[in-house]
């Protein structure tokens, strides 16, 4: 009988695609299934141990999982599948629409409390690894200000968001920072900055065949939480150009903190990504976390958890002892 956490994949987006490489690519986590709502049959899976099941089978393996990844989209898979996945499994997701995490914590600890699970939201790059590091930025730095950038990269959820708009037969948005803003900030000017004056979105879209192309770009440059409040250019494209040309997801950015210390001695403090995958480094943060998930069930630590109350050691597959005498 293997002992290793055994792990669901609910979705097989790139996401989810991303979650079954990173789970092959540890030794302590084992990949079971991956959950799916199209033609289980048609599924190829990079790996030929698992299997794949339809979602609506997922509840008849409770006694076969330890935690299920949950790789769906923000905008509206993760709302219904979190609280739903979360009365029967230990969870992981990345929820990333930052201005309702509030609610969508609120809404998942009701459920994961209930039912005596566990269940980590929100977790990936931003949030996740952004968010530790604003929070310790600014526990370090109380004299400061924070700042985030993304990009330039292919944003996901963003993405997503676009695909979602009627008469999108497919998409992508690319995040760009101001590199005039990056600078002011790095020389320690803690500049006042809006959200239009940190990035600009751009978006290329694949319309569906005679769609109504402005209603589109309205839609997408008002749709709240998105987009509404930056500069967004939309861009009609066709499948072989977006094929071609944007077919890579490249992400990442900087969490900076400018701040001063003492008699005005100036601290920088900058945490930085450069990702060639965004959704491969994001499910590889997500099976991370499903150790912590795991280790913190089997403490009884139920609910719904953040990355703020997951400590290191849970997300590693080290022992206390190696981490204190190889990483301390």
């Amino acid at each position: 009988m293997s002992n290793k956490i055994k792990l669901g994949v609910v979705g097989y987006g790139n996401l989810g695609k991303g979650a079954v490489k990173a789970i092959k690519a540890t030794e302590d986590l084992e990949l079971v299934a991956v959950f799916t709502r199209r033609d289980p049959e048609a599924l190829e899976l990079d790996d030929p141990d698992a299997k794949a099941v339809h979602i609506d089978n997922a509840g008849n393996y409770q006694n076969d999982i330890d935690v299920m990844l949950l790789c769906g989209g923000s905008a509206t898979d993760l709302p219904e599948q979190t609280p739903y996945f979360a009365s029967m499994f230990n969870t992981v997701d990345s929820y990333d629409t930052h201005a309702k995490i509030p609610e969508f914590y609120q809404m998942v600890n009701e459920v994961a409390t209930k039912h005596h699970t566990t269940a980590i939201i929100s977790t990936g790059w931003d949030p996740g690894l952004f968010s530790l590091n604003r929070v310790m930025a600014d526990a370090i730095l109380p004299n400061g200000e924070n700042y985030s950038f993304w990009g330039k990269g292919l944003s996901q959820g963003h993405s997503d968001a676009v695909r979602r708009v009627n008469g999108v037969k497919n998409g992508v948005q690319y995040t760009i920072p101001s590199e005039e803003a990056i600078e002011q900030v790095r020389s320690g000017a803690n500049p006042e900055l809006t959200k239009s004056g940190k990035h600009r979105r751009v978006c290329y879209v694949v319309a569906e065949k005679d769609a109504d192309k402005a209603a589109i770009e309205n839609e997408i440059k008002t749709m709240p939480n998105y987009f509404a409040d930056y500069d967004t250019e939309v861009n009609f494209i066709s499948e072989e150009e977006l094929e071609r040309d944007h077919s890579k997801a490249p992400h990442g950015g900087f969490v900076i903190r400018s701040g001063n210390t003492g008699e005005a001695n100036k601290q920088i403090y900058e945490f930085s990504l450069t990702l060639d995958s965004n959704p491969e480094f994001t499910s590889s943060v997500l099976v991370a976390y499903a150790r912590a998930a795991h280790r913190m069930s089997q403490e009884n630590q139920f609910g719904a958890k953040t990355v703020y109350d997951v400590a290191p050691a849970y997300i590693s597959p080290r022992s206390a002892e190696a981490l204190r005498r190889d990483y301390l």
